[in-house]
C-alpha cells in the first residue's frame, strides 16, 4: 500500500532524530575513550612504567654478616655461625599440607613450630619467602637436600646466626639479639628494609641493642628477573652486603668469668674499674641466663622462669639498680665538711651510741658507740654518730654538690640497657617531688648513706676511682668500633685539694688494714696489694623503738628480703692506685662479711691477671680460700691467639 506524503514526512523525522541520538552516544563515547587513554598513556605513563618494571624486575635484600664482639684482649665475646634452615613459598607448591608433613618426616621439628610457620606461609605473599626451620643438624639439612623434589616449595638455606660462647657471663653487658617484632619496629622506628627479611635478627639488649646500626652493617641488593606469577627466573646483578664493625670492649673475659663465678648463688653485683683511664673491666650481675635462648625466641616457660625468680636475673644490677649506699657514702660527707672549713681533720666528735634530734634519736650502729673519733677513725670503725654531727655544719646542699662532684646521681653515656641516673637529694628536689620542706633528720639519714639517696654499683665504682686518682674519672666500656680507638684520654684532675683526699685515703687504709678496721677480716697479705676501701651496711626496713629497746633482730633471723643490703668500695694497690671495685650484696647483712671478701678477691684477680694465688691472703684464711676456688665454676679461658677470627689487642 502507498504511504501518504506525511507519512513518510514523519517516519524520515524519527529516522534523523535516531540518528543524532546514536551518533551523540557515540560521540561521547569515543570522547571519554580518548580522554581515558589520554590520561593513561600520557599523565599515568610513568606510573604504569614503573608498575611494569617492578613486574619484570625483583629486588632481594642480602643479609650483611653481623659486627663480631671481642674482649679488650682479643677474646671472641659474640660469634656469628652457619645456620642450616629451610624456607618455603607457598607459590611453588598445590599441596601446602602435604608438603609440610613430609617434612616433619625428614626433620626433628616441633609441631607448634611447625603450625606456627604454616600460619606465616598463608599469612605473607605466595612469592614470599617463610622460614619453616632453622639451626638444623648437618644430616637433616642434606636430607632436606637430597630430597628436594618430593618437597616443591621448600628451599635449604644456608646462614649466620649469632652465638655467645660464653653463656651467662657477659648477656648483662654484650646483650643478645632476638627475632623482628612488631614492637620493636614500632618502638624504634626502625625502617630499614632488611628488617623485613624473614629470620633477621637485631640488637635486643645491652651493647647489641646500644650499638645495633654499627653492628648490623648494610644489606646488599639482589637484582632478579621474575615471571608474572613472581617466580625468580634468573639472577641480573649483586651488590654485596657490607658487614657490620666489629667491636672490642674494654671488659677482661678472665676477670669477668670470675667475677660471676665468685657472685654465684648471691643477688649481687660487681664492678671492677681501671682508675687510670675509667674502663669498664668487669661488669657482673648475679644471677645470670644464657642469651642463646634468646636468639630464636626464648619459650614462654623458660621466660616465666626468669622473670618469677626472686634474685631478678634479668635486671643488670651494676647499672639499672639503685640502692641506698649506706657508710661507702661517708666519703662524700667528710669531704663536704672538709671543704667548707666546718671541721679540722684532727677535730674529735664523742661517740655514745647516738645523738637526739628534737624527740628523736639517731643511732650508731655500735650500740654503745665508739667514744672519741676523729675523720680518720670515723671512717676506720665507721662511726655514725661522727657524720651525723659534721652534716649538721655543713648542710644537704654541701653533701649533695660534693656527691655530684663524684660521679654520683648521673647517668653515664654507655652503650648498655636502662642506666639509672641514681638520686642525690636537695631541699629542691623534696620540695617539687614530695612537697614538702627539707628537714634536719633528712640530712642525718644522707650523711650516713641511707634516706633519700640512691646509687648504682657503678656510680660507686666511679666514686672509688675518683677518690683514688683525684680525677673526673669517666666510665667507658668501648675501646674500639672497627679499628678505630673510641677511648677518651686521661681524665681532667677534680677540684679537691689534695690534702683532702689524703685524709680520706688513709681512713680508707686504715678500713682494710687496721685491726680496728670494718674489713680487717679481708685484708691483704701481699703488702704491694693491700686494699683501700670502705664497707656500707644499708637498712631496707625500719627499726622500731620497741625492737631497739629489746634488742635489734639479727639479719640472719629476718627473712631474706627484710635483710639489709651489704656493701663494699676499694681501690688498690692502696699505694699506687691501678683498680676501683664496688660489690653490692642485696640483702647480704654486713658489708664487712659478705661484700668486702668478694670485692678483695675481685681485686686481687685483677691484680694477678689470674685466680689469685694463696700467699696473696692471711694464713689463717688460706685453707677455706682453696676450698672456694675449687668449688667456683672458672671456665677456662682461651688465649686470644688461639680464636680464630681473634683479634688483637
Amino acid at each position: 500500500m502507498k504511504r501518504s506524503q506525511k507519512e513518510t514526512e514523519d517516519s524520515a523525522r524519527k529516522v534523523t532524530r535516531r540518528a543524532m541520538i546514536l551518533g551523540g552516544t557515540m560521540l561521547a563515547t569515543g570522547g571519554i575513550l580518548a580522554a581515558r587513554m589520554r590520561y593513561l598513556q600520557v599523565e599515568r605513563a610513568s606510573d604504569f612504567r614503573l608498575l611494569a618494571e617492578d613486574n619484570r624486575i625483583g629486588i632481594e635484600h642480602l643479609q650483611p654478616p653481623r659486627g663480631l664482639i671481642f674482649d679488650r684482649h682479643g677474646r671472641l665475646l659474640a660469634d656469628n655461625e652457619q645456620n642450616y634452615a629451610v624456607v618455603m613459598k607457598r607459590e611453588d607448591t598445590d599441596d601446602l599440607d602435604g608438603v609440610l608433613d613430609r617434612l616433619s618426616r625428614l626433620i626433628n621439628i616441633d609441631m607448634d613450630e611447625l603450625a606456627e610457620a604454616r600460619e606465616a606461609i598463608l599469612a605473607r605473599r605466595p612469592h614470599v619467602k617463610v622460614t619453616v626451620a632453622d639451626r638444623l643438624s648437618w644430616e637433616e639439612f642434606s636430607a632436606v637436600a637430597v630430597n628436594a623434589p618430593a618437597l616443591p616449595g621448600i628451599t635449604p638455606e644456608v646462614s649466620l646466626s649469632r652465638i655467645y660462647p660464653y653463656n651467662s657471663d657477659f648477656v648483662h653487658v654484650v646483650g643478645y639479639v632476638g627475632p623482628v617484632s612488631d614492637y620493636y619496629l614500632e618502638t624504634t622506628g626502625d625502617t630499614d628494609p632488611i628488617l623485613q627479611t624473614p629470620g633477621f635478627q637485631v640488637g635486643r639488649y645491652a651493647v647489641e641493642s646500644g650499638l645495633e646500626q654499627d653492628l648490623r652493617g648494610e644489606a646488599g641488593t639482589l637484582w632478579v628477573e621474575k615471571n608474572a606469577a613472581g617466580r625468580v627466573m634468573r639472577e641480573l646483578d649483586r651488590q654485596a652486603p657490607i658487614p657490620g664493625d666489629d667491636l672490642q670492649l674494654t671488659i677482661d673475659a678472665g676477670l669477668q668469668n670470675y667475677a660471676q663465678a665468685r657472685l654465684a648463688g648471691e643477688s649481687a653485683a660487681g664492678v671492677v674499674m681501671d682508675v687510670q683511664t675509667g674502663e669498664v673491666l668487669a661488669l657482673s650481675s648475679a644471677p645470670s641466663y644464657d642469651p642463646n635462648l634468646f636468639v630464636r625466641g626464648i619459650s614462654q616457660a623458660d621466660y616465666s622462669t626468669l622473670l618469677e625468680d626472686p634474685f631478678r636475673p634479668l635486671a643488670s644490677k651494676t647499672v639499672q639498680g639503685l640502692y641506698p649506699p649506706g657508710s661507702t657514702f661517708k666519703m662524700m660527707t667528710a669531704l663536704a665538711a672538709l671543704e667548707a672549713g666546718v671541721i679540722d681533720v684532727d677535730e674529735t666528735v664523742t661517740c655514745n651510741g647516738f645523738v637526739e634530734l628534737g624527740t628523736r634519736r639517731f643511732h650508731c650502729w655500735r650500740r654503745g658507740g665508739h667514744g672519741r673519733m676523729n675523720m680518720e677513725d670515723s671512717l676506720t670503725q665507721s662511726c655514725d654518730v661522727f657524720y651525723y654531727d659534721v652534716s649538721q655544719r655543713v648542710g644537704i646542699e654541701g653533701i649533695s654538690a660534693m656527691a655530684r662532684k663524684f660521679g654520683l646521681g648521673q647517668r653515664y653515656d654507655l652503650p648498655l640497657s636502662g642506666i639509672a641516673s641514681g638520686l642525690i637529694p636537695s631541699r629542691e628536689w623534696k620540695r617539687i617531688n614530695r612537697d614538702e620542706d627539707w628537714l634536719i633528720g633528712d640530712t642525718l639519714n644522707v650523711s650516713i648513706g641511707q634516706g633519700f639517696v640512691l646509687g648504682s654499683p657503678l656510680q660507686l665504682a666511679v666514686m672509688t676511682s675518683r677518690i683514688a686518682t683525684g680525677r673526673a674519672i669517666v666510665p667507658q666500656l668501648v675501646r674500639s668500633l672497627n679499628g678505630i680507638d673510641q677511648r677518651s684520654g686521661q681524665a681532667e684532675p677534680l677540684d679537691v685539694p689534695e690534702a683532702h683526699l689524703n685524709v680520706i685515703r688513709q681512713g680508707m687504709w686504715k678500713v682494710s688494714n687496721h685491726r680496728r678496721g670494718t674489713a680487717y677480716g679481708s685484708r691483704v697479705a701481699e703488702e704491694t696489694m693491700q686494699i683501700a676501701g670502705k664497707t656500707g651496711t644499708s637498712q631496707v626496713r625500719n627499726i622500731t623503738a620497741t625492737e631497739r629497746a629489746a634488742g635489734v633482730t639479727r639479719n640472719e633471723d629476718l627473712p631474706w628480703e627484710r635483710r639489709d643490703h651489704a656493701l663494699f668500695v676499694g681501690y688498690a694497690p692502696a699505694d699506687n692506685p691501678r683498680y676501683a671495685v664496688s660489690v653490692v650484696v642485696e640483702h647480704g647483712g654486713g658489708g664487712s662479711t659478705a661484700a668486702a671478701p668478694i670485692a678483695r678477691d675481685l681485686l686481687l684477680r685483677a691484680m694477678y691477671g689470674d685466680v689469685p694465688p694463696l700467699s696473696a691472703y692471711p694464713t689463717g684464711a688460706r685453707r677455706s680460700i682453696e676450698d672456694m676456688h675449687d668449688d667456683m665454676e672458672l671456665i677456662p679461658v682461651t688465649p686470644a691467639e688461639d680464636q680464630p677470627g681473634a683479634i688483637r689487642a
